[in-house]
């Protein structure tokens, strides 16, 4: 089955979140770039107009224009880590939790003939489910990849895995998606 990899929002303001995920985020883009798979890369960020009164973008309200990543900020930067591995992949600008909202990711996806999207990164409970499950509902099979994601703490990524697997696809470990895409 086609797959392709989509590494959501691993910028400098999420570090905190992302330290026992990166290293398998970094494992899962190693097999990627490897095997000449489909690699995807998000950016969330937020324009000066987004951040300016009256705020028209929903997180921009949510969280205020102190809370909001602005585009070009030193929190809106891939992390150090992962910036070298984005050179040369596809990167889809978002503003909002769902990558697929006002983004080319789906056409992305469909180019690349991609029948399974394998997401990670940050944050498990908020842009990583919720543009999983819009995958879903836009008919890929996804699997959201259990200890390659993270949030703001272990019971919020907890909670994000238990409703994302419920009702929307697996939530495998690094390690078993590594040896099932080998078969």
């Amino acid at each position: 089955m086609a797959t392709a990899l989509l590494v959501v929002d691993m910028q400098v303001v999420f570090t905190s979140m992302a330290t026992t995920a990166l290293p398998n985020v970094l494992a899962l883009i190693s097999h990627f770039k490897n095997n000449s798979l489909p690699l995807i890369f998000t950016q969330h960020g937020h324009s000066k107009e987004e951040l300016t009164p009256p705020y028209k973008n929903q997180l921009v309200r949510k969280w205020g224009p102190s809370g909001s990543i602005a585009y070009g900020s030193g929190d809106w930067e891939f992390m150090p880590e992962i910036k070298e591995e984005v050179q040369g992949h596809t990167v889809v600008a978002k503003n909002t939790y769902d990558a697929f909202i006002n983004t080319s990711l789906g056409k992305i996806l469909e180019e690349n003939k991609a029948e399974r999207v394998i997401v990670c990164g940050v944050m498990t409970d908020c842009c990583c489910d919720t543009t999983a499950r819009s995958a879903f509902n836009r008919g890929w099979e996804i699997w959201l990849v259990r200890d390659a994601c993270g949030s703001a703490n272990q019971k919020q990524h907890e909670a994000g895995l238990r409703g994302f697997e419920f009702a929307f696809g697996e939530v495998p470990k690094t390690e078993e998606v590594l040896k099932r895409l080998s078969k």
